[in-house]
């Protein structure tokens, strides 16, 4: 990790980590327990949700400026491809399915993409990605709760 990331406010850290793009809450929980932060998880699930709306907007604005074939048109049509199955048959329960698996390619930004390429009301797929994202936070939190309890055991 980078020293000017360490060496912001914890606050801000927290912030800046979450909304990188695949790391997300994926890496900040982590890091808020290794460095004994875990006060900052609100913040973090928080930051999170927050992706949504500027995400949603900016697609509007900037898609159809990005060149096909490039990295990020591929990239954003191959999300299309992995979530229209979700959506198509489960709808906003399947948007948060896709945004709740915790591995790269999935999350907030994922998910903010899926729905605006798969043309979702605004509103429906905030709710969808905000239940997604706080799924997504839960099995973070208690995969690296149960790591961090484990590894307290073998140190003690």
């Amino acid at each position: 990790m980078t020293d000017w990331l360490l060496s912001l406010p914890p606050y801000l850290k927290y912030v800046a980590l979450t909304w990188v793009p695949w790391v997300e809450l994926r890496g900040a929980i982590p890091l808020a327990f290794q460095q004994g932060e875990q006060l900052y998880l609100p913040l973090i699930l928080l930051a999170n949700l927050a992706i949504f709306w500027p995400g949603f907007y900016f697609l509007e604005l900037v898609y159809h400026r990005i060149p096909e074939g490039s990295w990020l048109h591929r990239k954003l049509e191959r999300i299309r491809t992995k979530a229209h199955p979700f959506v198509e048959r489960y709808g906003i329960v399947g948007l948060a399915l896709f945004v709740a698996v915790p591995l790269p390619g999935t999350g907030a930004y994922s998910g903010t993409a899926a729905a605006w390429l798969l043309d979702m009301e605004p509103k429906r797929a905030f709710l969808g990605v905000s239940l997604g994202v706080a799924i997504a936070f839960g099995l973070v939190w208690a995969l690296t709760a149960g790591v961090a309890g484990v590894s307290t055991l073998w140190q003690g």
